[in-house]
């Protein structure tokens, strides 16, 4: 008859005379300290409850390997003695590989005595039951395709395609800077920036044994000069399907952010499998899998036409240049677009941190207007230069108006005016009103990163002047001053999006400005366009707007800032080190002519 030792305290009355030879721990007290080393990864640990101790760790090391869990757990759930009498140890095993991706399986191990005690009898069914002599197991994702990213009209803006690694193996090429020569000369058609030594800093920065990722081609591109770089020593050509524009350098900043949610979305969809492998790494059988799914296609809230007038706008610039268009009514994001300069310095029209310049005087005149001690066509002066606290701020070339109404000042866009109206204001006024236009809330919105910017209270007189014309410590993005804008023409502010069917969190809700405010506000906008800093924008349409020039640095250098607003259309221009908003003024014009 076949004794049985249960686990839950029942063991205790079922003693026999084997468990009784041994005075160290008991079966069941191996059992459970090996099955829980090999789930916590303990390999030597575990390796040292056999009975074969160098053979198990082999085989525990390579399984934890191939299988790369991110957590396992194990139970013991019962020791048993078989008709021979071996203790035999029954206990549940569980993977977890994450996204809940969980594989669990039953299994047995035997146990032996020896005279240092009681010892796990060492094969590799003790892994799993299915597993031969010489084998390990492995786990493999099955990755969909991605699925194409389309635009707010169906159009496609990305879509999978192959794409090809040159990786380079210093130990396997031997001639380590002839092989990078070989390759930088023939790249250099198509990435001019690889050289010789970009390459060799890559090696010599790269772990030993590991290849280096010299640059990913498309398979056009690879193909190119697949026949001079093939038979390189060290050179292999792994390959994967990713997403990418349908045409080069399209919406590089922003859709790079797309493509990083579709592949949230290809890895929720991922199938998997666990599988056996044999001594020479092929597949020798299936033990577990469940299929990947499809991947629906992604649309985002771009417009390719705004998308293309936008890059179109900005590309002949040859400073960094940056635009941001959306739309005021839903906050959708209708383009961003950097030319190559800017794409140089990474996302910085979503959230590059700027001195905004005379385009924060409509957060400015947002709070005068809204304090009620001004209006439209109150009189104010204008002289060519003012001291705040022993700090001279001068206009432009240090004009003078005189004394002229409210309208004139922000439309031929005096300094000295609007420091004066923020000196006269609390320190937190342009903070609440810069708020209430979205500049300084923080969005987490999916596919992109942002920073609107910062509007820190002042603390003094020369701070207060100084951020009331955009420059001391106020600091915005393209972004943030698109959201501005978009919040001027809406009358509130709308919460921006990118990816059609995610929701963007806030983490705040700003009460609008007073609609009496922002109507003379816009009104005043328009008359920049039609007879202050922006007439070249006249003959664009119905476009309300605000120029600026940002000091930075030593004072000696400004950024151009343009932002405005045309119907349902806001926008944003950046020209940095531009030395005036002309040629940000410019730039809008040709995006407004092309959108």
């Amino acid at each position: 008859m076949v004794s049985s030792r249960i686990l839950a305290g029942a063991a205790a009355l079922l003693l026999l005379p084997l468990a009784a030879c041994s005075t160290g721990p008991s079966e069941e007290d191996v059992a459970a300290s090996f099955v829980n080393a090999v789930a916590a990864g303990d390999a030597a640990g575990a390796a040292n409850q056999t009975d074969a101790p160098d053979q198990a760790r082999q085989a525990l090391e390579a399984t934890r390997r191939n299988l790369a869990p991110t957590a396992a757990h194990a139970t013991v759930r019962e020791v048993t003695e078989d008709a021979q009498g071996t203790p035999t140890a029954r206990f549940d095993m569980s993977w977890d590989f994450g996204a809940g991706k969980v594989w669990n399986y039953s299994n047995e191990l035997k146990l032996v005595e020896q005279e240092q005690g009681w010892k796990v009898r060492w094969a590799p069914t003790v892994l799993h039951p299915q597993l031969a002599p010489g084998q390990t197991l492995a786990y493999r994702e099955q990755r969909p395709d991605p699925a194409p990213v389309l635009d707010r009209d169906g159009k496609q803006l990305m879509g999978p395609e192959q794409l090809v690694t040159v990786s380079l193996s210093a130990q396997e090429a031997g001639d380590v800077p002839g092989v990078a020569a070989s390759l930088a000369n023939a790249l250099k058609t198509i990435e001019p920036e690889i050289t010789q030594q970009s390459i060799l800093d890559g090696v010599a920065k790269t772990p030993q044994g590991q290849p280096y990722a010299v640059v990913t081609l498309r398979q056009a591109d690879y193909e190119q000069v697949k026949s001079r770089i093939y038979d390189l020593p060290g050179v292999r050509f792994p390959a994967q399907t990713r997403l990418v524009t349908t045409e080069r350098g399209y919406g590089t900043q922003v859709l790079a952010g797309v493509a990083r949610v579709v592949d949230q979305q290809v890895q929720a969809n991922a199938g998997w499998r666990v599988v056996t492998l044999d001594a020479a790494g092929q597949e020798a059988a299936e033990l577990h899998g469940v299929a990947e799914r499809p991947v629906a296609p992604t649309n985002v809230t771009l417009g390719d036409r705004a998308q293309r007038a936008a890059e179109q706008a900005v590309d002949p610039i040859p400073q960094a240049a940056m635009l941001v268009a959306m739309q005021p009514s839903t906050g959708e994001v209708l383009a961003v677009a950097q030319n190559a300069p800017a794409d140089a310095q990474g996302p910085v029209a979503l959230s590059g941190q700027y001195p905004p310049g005379s385009t924060f005087k409509t957060v400015t005149a947002t709070a005068a207007l809204g304090s009620g001690k001004v209006g439209i066509d109150t009189p104010v002066e204008c002289p060519g230069e003012k001291v705040f606290d022993g700090r001279p701020l001068p206009n432009d070339k240090k004009f003078d108006l005189g004394v002229v109404p409210l309208r004139t000042a922000f439309a031929r866009s005096c300094n000295t005016s609007f420091a004066q109206l923020a000196v006269d204001m609390p320190g937190e006024a342009l903070t609440d009103a810069a708020h209430q236009l979205g500049l300084g809330v923080d969005f987490d919105m999916a596919g992109a990163t942002t920073i609107t910017g910062k509007v820190p209270p002042a603390g003094s007189t020369v701070q207060r002047a100084e951020n009331g014309i955009g420059q001391g410590t106020v600091l915005a993005s393209p972004f943030g001053m698109a959201l501005v804008t978009s919040s001027i023409a809406e009358g509130r502010m709308p919460v921006p999006t990118l990816v059609r069917g995610a929701q963007t969190k806030a983490d705040a809700t700003p009460q609008p400005p007073a609609p009496q405010s922002l109507d003379q506000l816009r009104e005043m906008m328009r008359e920049v366009v039609t007879g202050g800093t922006a007439t070249a924008l006249n003959g664009s349409g119905d476009v309300r707007g605000k120029t600026g020039t940002a000091q930075f640095g030593d004072g000696t250098h400004s950024h151009g800032w343009f932002v405005g607003y045309r119907g349902d259309l806001a926008f944003a221009v950046l020209v940095t080190d531009a030395g005036s908003s002309g040629p940000a003024v410019e730039a809008a014009k040709r995006f407004l002519s092309g959108v």
